[in-house]
């Protein structure tokens, strides 16, 4: 005999279903129609990766070269600097930047004003809404060596002056520090709602059990943010290719390029400055296949270790 829950179940349809839901599928359009038309429609255009692409000839016109620009990118002595300088900028930006939001949300988390709590959410929040632009300027208006704030108090306590902006090794720790004072802050939205969804039941019987604050974010606090962590750290590997064009190519000049030109800025470089289009896309597209790999690698591994993965 067939349970009664069964057959209810089986009685409904998609239509059923999408008309109980309708609301949610109709706020899912404007999402969708930004993937289709700005993520999914262009990657027809990879094909100009295989081809000696030809703004006259178009993509259906051009001449079809296989994998000729992906052996001379493989094999040119680019390819090597782009991929040391972008993991480097990738793996500091991980040890560095990817803990920032999570420490600071402890111990928003702890504050027990919440007038004080909402002001210093406000104050961290701001620098996420100012632009690279407005950010490499202040970054210039500081360490410039003519009239560079930190150049003068190095001058008045006697020291000499040093080029932040040109020399090579202050490239990186300049871009890393710019990425934690920009993001920190709006980083902590996503941690903070996590911890908000945090059985306060279980601090109290950790506070009858003679548990300190210090314990209670150890034992707590942090696991009930765990599940959250991973997610957002293999969010963050399928990226670490991806260092953001428009700060680096802000922050580049002719004396650090050694250290400064990623994937990013030399598709730029090599597809709109130089028209090299096909190999550009070629350099794209190895970038994007690798971000590829190393969030679905990524993904696996969560999954395999116990945790749920983002799909």
């Amino acid at each position: 005999m067939k349970d009664k829950n069964d057959t209810i179940h089986k009685k409904v349809t998609f239509a059923t279903y999408f008309n109980q839901h309708k609301w949610l599928y109709i706020m899912l359009i404007p999402g969708a129609i930004y993937f289709l038309v700005f993520r999914y429609a262009p990657m027809f255009g990879v094909i100009m990766a295989f081809q000696q692409y030809s703004p006259f000839q178009g993509l259906l016109g051009s001449k079809w070269v296989g994998l000729a620009h992906f052996k001379t990118f493989f094999t040119g002595a680019d390819f090597w600097m782009l991929l040391k300088n972008t993991l480097w900028l990738s793996f500091l930006s991980l040890i560095f930047y990817f803990p920032a939001p999570i420490i600071l949300s402890l111990f928003l988390n702890e504050m027990k004003n919440q007038v004080f709590k909402r002001t210093i959410q406000t104050f961290i929040y701001v620098p996420h809404f100012i632009s690279w632009v407005i950010v490499a300027s202040i970054t210039y208006t500081l360490f410039n060596v003519s009239d560079g704030a930190v150049n003068q108090a190095l001058t008045v306590l006697g020291a000499k002056t040093v080029n932040f902006l040109g020399l090579p090794e202050y490239f990186r720790p300049m871009i890393i520090g710019q990425q934690i004072w920009k993001e920190t802050g709006y980083g902590t939205i996503i941690y903070l709602a996590a911890l908000s969804g945090i059985d306060m039941e279980l601090y109290e019987a950790a506070r009858v059990d003679g548990a300190g604050r210090w314990r209670m974010m150890w034992s707590i606090t942090l696991p009930s943010l765990k599940s959250t962590i991973i997610i957002m750290l293999i969010l963050r590997v399928g990226s670490i290719l991806n260092t953001g064009y428009e700060q680096i190519f802000l922050m580049r000049n002719a004396l650090n390029v050694s250290v400064a030109e990623v994937f990013d800025t030399y598709v730029y470089q090599r597809g709109l400055v130089n028209s090299q289009y096909s190999y550009s896309a070629a350099a794209g597209l190895f970038k994007s296949i690798v971000s590829m790999i190393m969030v679905l690698t990524a993904n696996y591994t969560a999954k395999r270790a116990g945790e749920s993965g983002i799909y």
